[in-house]
């Protein structure tokens, strides 16, 4: 799933819990939570990983060329989103596992 996709519901979401706070006449209540999540997803998002993450990227580095690249856009520190973009590259080159 891509990151638009997530984003895109993510918006529907909050829209509908928009419509059910001013519907029970919550709107200031909806509207902290809506923050709440909103800045939770994000902070987990752009977290970094475990070192754990690191010694796993290290074993599937040098054998496919689209993993490699993001492996280089991701740089020194990686966020959960990012190693996550790496699995997935190297799952669809890889499907034997």
């Amino acid at each position: 799933m891509s990151l638009n996709i997530i984003l895109v519901i993510a918006v529907i979401l909050s829209i509908g819990f928009h419509f059910i706070g001013v519907y029970a006449n919550a709107k200031k209540t909806v509207w902290v939570m809506i923050v709440l999540m909103w800045a939770g997803a994000i902070s987990i998002a752009t977290n970094e990983v475990k070192p754990s993450a690191y010694i796993e990227v290290k074993k599937i580095q040098g054998q496919f060329e689209d993993t490699d690249s993001l492996i280089q856009e991701a740089g020194g520190t990686m966020s959960l989103y990012e190693f996550l973009l790496i699995k997935k590259s190297y799952i669809k080159n890889n499907p034997k596992k």
